[in-house]
């Protein structure tokens, strides 16, 4: 992608499977990737292999097998592909879907950290043209805090567990921050009087995220702080975000990733600071703005009432090529049939070609605006 390879990254492509171990030791046994929802079979030589369900531990094997901690640091790298999870589908969400992702390793400024979540909203909002995006970001310290905050929110919980399902019950002892992510009511309401790891990063790491929301900041990118963002992979530490959709309605994630400065070296690499992030392509493109109700239309419609338009209208199919699907109706043919024809095809709206220019017809509701030139038809369903 154009903007990710003049921001100095360089593409990388990892295999669609690797070592099952790769995942259980990166990701983390506890999480609900590795317990549910990896395709993981063994080879004809007995191996493990899993379809990768994410794409930040692969790029650490790749990093450490490849030497790349000799070269110049931090190595800016970024992949695109498809991935694999055993998930219910659902609107946005597929057991084979495609991610974007950037990894930047070998660096703990702060400034890396509001670098690639600026990029990620060039590439959501400048790039993409994401409806209703908002940002949320959090910081979860170093390991040593994250285990000390984990015993504190043991306690809570336990203390509360009668008020948990059982899922959640199951998960206190091996990761208690999952909690924050539970879409349990009870649990929610549980979860608004537990303690905040945010209050209790050490002084190192407080400091390191009041740079990185100053860096925001001075960016004009907004943003709120969430100190119930854990994110969902055990090898996160210190910044976490999140980019999120209103328009995609409560699985409102479009991308999101943090620091994951222990997982290199957890891998058998060098001591290696990190971050990356990783966006879904299909949400992306659901959430993506364009027409007036573009996500509910079908193909927009030409209506030709007189064959003496049949060029004006040629024209005006030709430049929403691109822009929308788009169909012509047969100029001449009456305006009772091209408007049953529109109907068939499934279209949201209809362009009605007139002598000295356009209507607009919402094909809902009925209502009609005019248009003055083509130009203005092609700015409507680019907007």
């Amino acid at each position: 992608m154009s903007v990710l390879e003049l921001a100095g990254y360089r593409y990388i492509e990892t295999p669609v499977f690797e070592d099952t171990e790769l995942f259980t030791r990166g990701v983390g046994e506890s999480t609900d990737i590795v317990q549910k929802e990896m395709f993981t079979f063994e080879d004809m030589g007995g191996r493990s292999l899993t379809l990768r369900p994410e794409g930040t531990a692969p790029v650490c094997r790749a990093y450490i097998e490849h030497g790349m901690h000799k070269r110049p640091q931090p190595v800016r790298l970024w992949y695109w592909g498809p991935f694999f999870r055993h998930e219910a589908p659902q609107a946005g969400r597929f057991r084979q879907f495609t991610q974007l992702g950037t990894e930047v390793l070998g660096s703990d400024d702060p400034a890396i950290d509001a670098e690639v979540i600026a990029l990620l909203r060039d590439v959501l909002f400048d790039q993409s043209d994401v409806r209703e995006l908002r940002l949320r970001i959090s910081s979860l310290g170093t390991a040593e805090t994250r285990r000390e905050y984990a015993e504190e929110l043991k306690g809570f919980l336990r203390k509360r567990a009668d008020e948990l399902p059982p899922d959640v019950q199951a998960r206190i002892d091996a990761n208690p921050l999952r909690a924050f992510d539970s879409a349990d009511p009870g649990t929610q309401s549980v979860m608004t009087d537990a303690p905040t790891l945010l209050d209790r990063l050490d002084p190192e790491d407080a400091e390191h995220f009041a740079e990185v929301r100053a860096l925001l900041d001075e960016g004009g990118i907004e943003y709120e702080v969430d100190p119930a963002l854990v994110r969902g992979l055990d090898y996160y530490t210190r910044t976490v975000f999140e980019f999120t959709s209103d328009a995609l309605g409560a699985q409102s994630g479009v991308g999101g990733g943090g620091r994951y400065d222990r997982l290199v070296e957890q891998l058998g690499g060098p001591p290696t600071p990190a971050i990356g992030w990783a966006a879904g392509v299909e949400r992306i493109l659901l959430a993506a703005g364009s027409a007036p109700d573009r996500e509910r239309a079908g193909p927009v419609f030409i209506a030709v009432p007189k064959d003496e338009r049949r060029r004006q209208a040629f024209r005006l199919w030709y430049e929403l090529q691109g822009a929308v699907p788009v169909l012509m109706g047969e100029p001449g043919r009456s305006m009772k049939g091209q408007m049953k024809q529109a109907d068939r095809a499934g279209a949201r709206w209809t362009v009605i070609v007139e002598e000295d220019g356009f209507e607009l017809k919402d094909m809902e509701s009925g209502e009609q605006r005019p248009l003055t030139s083509a130009d203005e038809v092609v700015r409507a369903f680019q907007q």
